[in-house]
């Protein structure tokens, strides 16, 4: 397949790809390469965006790494009181932009990793959007982001059909049916923390945000804008307004390269860190013009929380499995998420539905879609905009309860009244009935490890304990323990102390399990993953997070390649 590249825009001087770049496709009888989407004039589009803005990420970063600094010292995360947050507070008329199109309606949004499987799977489900995942469901391997990338831009231009060449089954997309509407396709970048090794941008890593973002805009901002839609994004793990500010200079660069109208982009934003709750209003108005809302990203937030609390010993959260939304600190972020959005009319959107079908257990699958069902209700009826499913058949549940709770497109015109949440609400931890439990070590020392495992080798998005866990379930897992052995917790039901030596001892015994009940010739990766989690979970040591922690375990780099090879 030829691509038309589009005019060079910055020097490669100083640039290095360390991987190769196949230019035979990996799928039959796809004709689009990892050679297509890695061209000379989208490199340099990608080299234009790190080089403007690359120094004011690393700043943000570092700005993050000062409050966790503050929070250490006693001091707590208050709303923000500048001129900027007065002033949008007092601003009762400023609003986000309208909704994209084919953004309207998004009751039901599906997500998973760009794997080629996936966005076939995740194109024919009945839902209004997909949100295809560079970020916590995809480990970053070299291929894995190129293929993605291939893979929507394939999507987009309907030639997404293949043959899977281990059974020969065909996927297809029925592109043609126009009595069904194909879902949105809205991408998630990773974040502002990631960097990808494979590509060095005057001697430094490239920024993955950067690069995700950039070769995607690339490549497929003026197809979408043809079809009537445009460029949608959802933006994850940001603390700060002026996070999001960045990303809205780089979209309006972007836009103005390729003499795209300002505003055609439109970017959801997951606040899913504590201190982005902090700032929920002052995040839409950065992205005002580009805004398509907010999410709750549940899993992220109570990771969030533990790690930025990590000093207060009153701040401990109880077993995974009590930290529901309806406990007080979630129910309250959730309200305030719902009530700005509403206020600034732009979406407020729900969280995971992370059960898959259990097979051959008829009661436990019942359990199970019965928890997707209340859960799904619990948010129509908090007025969300729509709720995020990891699994097809997920979708019909989901569809059910918010076609009769919510029979208009979206609810942005319910007028909600303040729910007054304070600034110690959204940090109240405290769980009446919380305990903490031995089986409650186990449980997150075995989602840890099975997690990673599958991480390094590839794979980012993972059924246990019919659960489809991503890296923000295995990073409440590892915070925990951490919280717990730090602090020296009670045992609920043995009543001893979390020690770094018990939960060492239950690691050991956890990867022992989980060695014996795999076979050594499928290459898994216990004991690597208990090395990486042994000094996290014991409290050695806390890294900001366990993604950039393991990353150097899937990159695969090399001589650098000739530029002059790049079409």
């Amino acid at each position: 397949m030829t691509i038309t590249n589009k005019p060079i825009y910055s020097s490669l001087d100083g640039v290095e790809i360390l991987a190769p770049i196949k230019s035979t496709p990996d799928y039959l009888p796809a004709t689009t390469t990892q050679a297509d989407i890695l061209t000379k004039s989208s490199l340099s589009f990608v080299v234009l965006l790190h080089r403007t803005f690359n120094k004011t990420r690393l700043q943000l970063l570092q700005n993050r790494l000062d409050v966790q600094a503050k929070l250490d010292s006693g001091l707590s995360l208050e709303f923000l009181k500048d001129d900027l947050s007065v002033k949008l507070q007092q601003d009762p008329v400023w609003q986000g932009a309208v909704p994209g199109l084919g953004l309207t309606d998004r009751r039901t949004e599906i997500t998973g990793p760009p794997d080629r499987k996936m966005v076939v799977n995740a194109l024919n489900t009945p839902v209004k959007t997909y949100m295809s995942d560079f970020e916590d469901s995809n480990s970053p391997t070299w291929s894995n982001i190129l293929n993605g990338q291939v893979n929507l831009y394939d999507a987009i231009r309907h030639q997404i059909d293949f043959v899977n060449e281990d059974n020969g089954k065909h996927y297809k997309v029925n592109f043609d049916d126009e009595t069904r509407t194909i879902p949105t396709l809205i991408v998630r970048p990773r974040g502002w923390h990631m960097v990808d090794k494979h590509i060095l941008i005057d001697g430094e890593p490239v920024s993955a945000s950067i690069l995700d973002f950039g070769l995607y805009f690339y490549h497929n901002a003026i197809a979408l804008i043809k079809q009537g839609y445009a460029p949608y994004f959802y933006l994850p793990k940001m603390e700060h307004h002026l996070e999001a500010k960045l990303w809205n200079d780089i979209f309006n660069v972007a836009q103005d390269i390729l003499s795209i109208k300002r505003g055609t982009i439109r970017a959801t934003v997951l606040i899913e860190t504590l201190p982005a709750a902090y700032q929920m209003e002052e995040i839409i108005y950065q992205l005002r013009n580009h805004s398509a809302g907010l999410n709750c990203g549940r899993w992220d937030y109570i990771f969030s929380t533990i790690k930025r609390l990590r000093n207060d010993p009153t701040k401990i959260l109880p077993n995974r499995d009590q930290v529901t939304m309806t406990v007080p600190f979630m129910s309250s972020y959730c309200k305030r998420l719902i009530h700005i959005c509403h206020k600034r009319q732009v979406h407020a959107m729900g969280g995971m539905a992370a059960q898959i079908p259990i097979k051959n257990n008829e009661q436990a699958n019942t359990l199970a879609m019965e928890k997707v069902s209340n859960d799904k209700l619990r948010e129509a009826n908090m007025g969300y905009d729509g709720t995020w499913v990891a699994h097809p058949a997920l979708a019909p549940i989901a569809n059910d309860i918010f076609n009769k709770y919510m029979p208009t497109p979206n609810q942005m015109h319910k007028s909600n009244p303040d729910p007054k949440i304070s600034e110690f609400d959204l940090s109240n931890t405290a769980i009446e009935g919380g305990i903490i439990t031995t089986d409650g070590i186990r449980q997150n020392l075995y989602i840890a490890l099975c997690y990673i495992e599958s991480w390094i080798r590839g794979i980012g998005c993972v059924p246990i304990n019919n659960l489809m866990e991503d890296a923000a379930t295995a990073e409440v897992s590892r915070l925990m323990l951490y919280s717990w052995c730090k602090h020296q917790v009670e045992l609920y039901d043995t009543k001893e102390k979390v020690s770094p030596s018990l939960v060492e001892n239950l690691l050991n015994e956890e990867v022992s399990k989980l060695t014996q009940k795999f076979p050594a010739s499928k290459n898994y990766k216990f004991e690597i993953a208990a090395n990486y989690l042994r000094p996290e979970v014991t409290g050695k040591s806390l890294s900001e997070f366990l993604t950039t922690l393991i990353y150097d375990e899937v990159v695969e780099t090399g001589e650098p390649i000739n530029l002059n090879t790049l079409k």
